[in-house]
């Protein structure tokens, strides 16, 4: 993300992996640098940036919401 978003903000979302393409709306404001989650996630399930794992999240993030440092934990302590 290049720009802090508002909620309600209609994005175009392209996953490196295989660039496809999807749309979703912010549900929540969420910060320059901060990450979004293009799907429902729930405790247990792994979080992936660009490809890598970057942590497990810890608490539930409804798609299109603000995944906060609350939500995701490192693996690796």
């Amino acid at each position: 993300m290049v720009e802090g978003l508002k909620a309600g903000t209609d994005m175009l979302c392209v996953i490196t992996e295989n660039n496809s393409e999807s749309r979703l709306t912010a549900k929540a404001d969420v910060p320059i640098g901060h990450k979004i989650a293009l799907v429902d996630l729930k405790p247990g399930d792994t979080a992936i940036k660009y490809g890598e794992d970057i942590g497990k999240i810890v608490g539930r993030v409804n798609q299109g919401g603000h995944v906060h440092v609350r939500d995701l934990k490192t693996k690796r302590w």
